[in-house]
């Protein structure tokens, strides 16, 4: 019969509490590495994450519909041009969209209601996932909710350029002149805060699945975009990380919107200024097979 002496007990039992101790280290090693992957890509803000799931999978499958009603196909309606139309048109709508620039500096000036009404429109004429047309367009142009906008996103702002987005990340905007103070909150006489539904609901109250939200309510900001500068009007791009909930919370929205994009919309100042940059060629972002 085999009998442990102490000397090999001892050696057990050492052995045993470097595999626990090594153990516990790759443990904290693996949350540190995870740790340092979330502080490498500190954009990643969970209210920018897509929910959508083609084989999503929910808790409880009675809260959601079952199925659509049908819809009626009429015969399309379309304008067909002349080819050399067809090359001025896109022409002078290529020159007009190269104008676009985002511009931090925006004129307290009003703008007429009906033109924001008409470039929300036209951004709602995107397509989306089964038509389910997942966006929410909030306009603000009372003084006061402005201001509290603008507190709200200065002060995660500044904790984003000192903290989150890392040395490389402030280092590439310092060309383009901009920090956590934004200005252009309180001056832009409207806010067009662009939320997406990751879910909406029909009429008996059921959820109902929004596909592809985000991407279909990134197409629609990039026709707002250019509705807005064929109306004569300036914005630049916004999306204020780690705001969104806080937002959604001033301003009342449902707990099914997320905060996509914060488009600040008026005039430009007499003294705005932008950088110099110039746009990548055709033959650097179009490849023809």
């Amino acid at each position: 019969m085999f009998s442990l002496t102490p000397v090999l007990i001892a050696v057990v039992c050492v052995l045993i509490v470097w595999i626990f101790k090594n153990a516990d280290r790759g443990v904290e090693r693996r949350k540190g590495e995870a740790r340092a992957r979330s502080e490498a890509r500190p954009w990643v803000d969970a209210d920018l994450k897509d929910s959508t799931d083609l084989q999503q999978v929910e808790e409880d499958a009675d809260e959601w519909q079952e199925s659509e009603e049908s819809v009626e196909h009429i015969p399309f309606s379309h304008t067909r041009y002349p080819e050399e139309e067809m090359v001025m048109r896109s022409q002078e709508f290529y020159e007009l969209l190269n104008k676009r620039r985002s511009v931090r500096f925006i004129s307290n000036e009003q703008v007429p209601v009906e033109v924001i009404e008409n470039v929300i429109k036209t951004a709602g004429t995107a397509p989306s996932g089964a038509h389910t047309e997942p966006w929410t367009f909030v306009v603000v142009k009372d003084p006061d909710m402005k201001h509290q906008i603008r507190e709200i996103i200065e002060e995660e702002e500044k904790i984003n350029y000192l903290k989150r987005m890392g040395q490389r990340w402030v280092t590439d905007l310092k060309k383009l002149r901009t920090n956590w103070i934004k200005e252009y909150l309180d001056t832009a006489p409207v806010l067009i805060l662009i939320f997406k539904q990751v879910h909406g609901f029909t009429a008996n109250g059921k959820k109902k699945v929004h596909y592809y939200n985000e991407i279909s309510v990134s197409i629609a900001c990039g026709i707002l975009l250019a509705a807005l500068q064929n109306a004569g009007l300036v914005t630049v791009t916004t999306t204020p990380l780690n705001c969104g909930p806080r937002l959604r919370v001033l301003l009342s929205r449902p707990t099914n919107e997320k905060l996509l994009m914060l488009l600040p919309v008026g005039y430009p100042s007499k003294e705005a200024t932008v950088p110099d940059l110039k746009r990548k060629p055709l033959d650097q972002v179009m490849v023809t097979v």
